[in-house]
């Protein structure tokens, strides 16, 4: 009996089979999965020397699979390390042991640990300390004498100019205030010189203790690239095809080496085990336990989707000779209309649907620009003014011609474009209305995902005002003073916020039939006429 692989108490002949594999992207999670994920969570709540670490907050997974016999049961993995190991009896091992000790990663690591030694030794050296001290102390002297030097030029030059102007003197007089002159002048230089080639000597010494540190980080840079592509060649993972490929090989195409930590994550795990251990994948799931972490937003028990920078490759790979559920992200609308709230001869302002692009996608050509360009060929020059989420539906503005669009965007930019938006929440908001700043940075391991971040992140201010509570679900009003990437949704789910998602949002909430954010009403300055224009379009849910 394989000891990774927990029986399910259900009967596969009679359980309905998922038709095909979870798209680990955007899902909603099957029932067996949910079932595997409750055994997981019942577990884990019953290591009680793991609940702090696990209290902090950490990614778990499940795949249900079948095994050769035909019986159901399920994978469970952890991302990363936990309780300092990557193997522990209830989950898969990881694709690669990071934490052998005898491994390539860890002996490589110890080298780079010497030398990272070496350079905070000579970084905190107190003859280098001594050094720089000397040099600070020379340059003040060096500054001093020449100021006092060239205060006293300047009172003998005022002196000689003084007799100069009596115009009585002889020949001789005339040489003698000259030489002064050029002499207070070479003295000058000398005085420099001889300041110069001291702090020159003392600048030789920090020279080479700089030398030897800037050579030992470019050596620690040159080993840790090397060994970070040793380590990713030791990560070999395999697909349904068994086709077999190491992590650099994964990421060839796309012209970059992985990103760190990239293969420690649940969904590779899991795969890798199934495939490597003759078990049908049937379906997974992915899930976050604990405390968030701070400037992401992560909630208790709430389902994830696998992360796109570090993931999303390796998975492409992996799941080839599986059948996939499509992305319904990727998938073009089947209503082909255009909602147009208003339209004139200088711009159009649509309601656009939830789950469409605004402008077309890597993967995706249909979207809202599209279909305008079609409907309105005269519509020339830049055409987007701002952009909507995916999934939020709502009203958005195109401009059909170059100086509509530059005045428009001028509004923007200057914060007098009032927007409000309708969002039904996962939670009760307890006060009526308030403003919340929390700055909001890109998430780089997991773009589109935003993260808060009070140092590198940009201003981001929503207004808000509830509409309605009922049912455990808080009808609110939004309005955006800035403009960042998700920032309503940020928001409302992010601790410091209103600590309540938006319902239907598959990142920083739990996943739904669609995302419940609408831009309600636009307010702006109409270019051609000056006039105030405000829009409405109503909400569907």
């Amino acid at each position: 009996m394989n000891e990774k692989f927990h029986l399910l108490d259900v009967d596969a002949a009679t359980v309905e089979l998922p038709q095909q594999f979870t798209c680990p992207f955007c899902y909603e999670p099957h029932s067996l999965a949910r079932m595997a994920v409750e055994r997981v969570q019942q577990y884990v709540a019953s290591r009680g020397d793991w609940a702090e670490e696990l209290g902090a907050g950490k990614m778990l997974g499940v795949l249900v699979a079948q095994d050769e016999a035909g019986r159901l049961g399920f994978l469970a993995s952890f991302s990363g390390n936990l309780a300092g190991s990557v193997h522990h009896d209830y989950f898969v091992p990881p694709v690669y042991d990071l934490l052998d000790p005898q491994g390539e990663f860890k002996q490589g690591e110890a080298q780079i640990t010497t030398i990272n030694h070496e350079v905070e030794r000579l970084e905190q050296d107190p003859e280098l300390a001594a050094m720089l001290q000397r040099e600070k102390d020379a340059r003040q002297r060096m500054a001093d004498e020449i100021e006092g030097l060239k205060a006293l030029m300047a009172s003998h030059k005022r002196e000689r100019d003084a007799k100069r102007q009596t115009g009585h003197l002889s020949d001789e007089e005339q040489e003698m205030l000259l030489n002064q002159s050029r002499f207070e002048k070479a003295e000058l230089k000398r005085t420099r010189q001889r300041h110069e080639a001291e702090l020159q000597e003392i600048t030789d010494k920090i020279d080479a203790y700089n030398h030897r540190i800037t050579e030992l980080k470019a050596r620690r840079k040159a080993m840790s690239e090397a060994l970070q592509e040793r380590i990713f060649r030791l990560f070999v993972v395999s697909n349904a095809r068994g086709e077999r490929r190491d992590l650099v090989e994964v990421f060839k195409p796309l012209g970059t080496l992985p990103p760190a930590g990239a293969g420690e994550c649940c969904a590779p795990r899991l795969l890798n085990y199934a495939f490597n251990h003759g078990l049908r994948p049937v379906c997974m799931a992915e899930f976050w336990w604990g405390a968030s972490p701070v400037g992401e937003v992560r909630h208790h028990g709430h389902f994830y989707p696998a992360c796109r920078s570090k993931c999303k490759p390796i998975l492409d790979f992996m799941l080839q000779g599986l059948d996939v559920e499509d992305n319904p992200l990727g998938k073009p609308m089947e209503d082909d209309t255009l909602d147009e709230v208003y339209d004139d001869q200088w711009l159009t302002v649509l309601n656009k649907p939830s789950g469409m692009l605004t402008v077309p996608g890597k993967l995706l050509e249909d979207s809202l620009l599209t279909r305008y360009q079609e409907a309105h060929p005269e519509a020339m020059g830049p055409i987007v003014v701002h952009r909507l989420d995916q999934e939020t539906s709502g009203l958005v503005i195109f401009a059909k011609d170059k100086a509509t669009h530059k005045a428009l965007q001028q509004q923007f930019e200057g914060h007098s474009i009032r927007k409000t938006y309708i969002a039904l929440l996962d939670g009760i908001v307890s006060q009526d209305e308030g403003e919340i700043a929390l700055p909001l940075r890109p998430d780089v391991d997991d773009r589109p995902r935003q993260c808060v971040d009070r140092e590198h992140g940009k201003p981001a201010v929503t207004r808000w005002h509830v509409l309605e509570r009922r049912d455990g679900k808080t009808r609110i009003a939004l309005e955006p003073l800035t403009g960042r990437t998700h920032q309503l949704r940020v928001h409302a789910s992010h601790p410091q916020g209103l600590s309540c998602p938006v319902v239907g949002d598959r990142l920083y909430g739990t996943a739904a039939s669609r995302l419940m954010l609408h831009a309600q009403r636009i307010t702006f300055i109409h270019p051609a006429t000056g006039e105030r224009v405000t829009l409405e379009c109503g909400v569907d849910f």
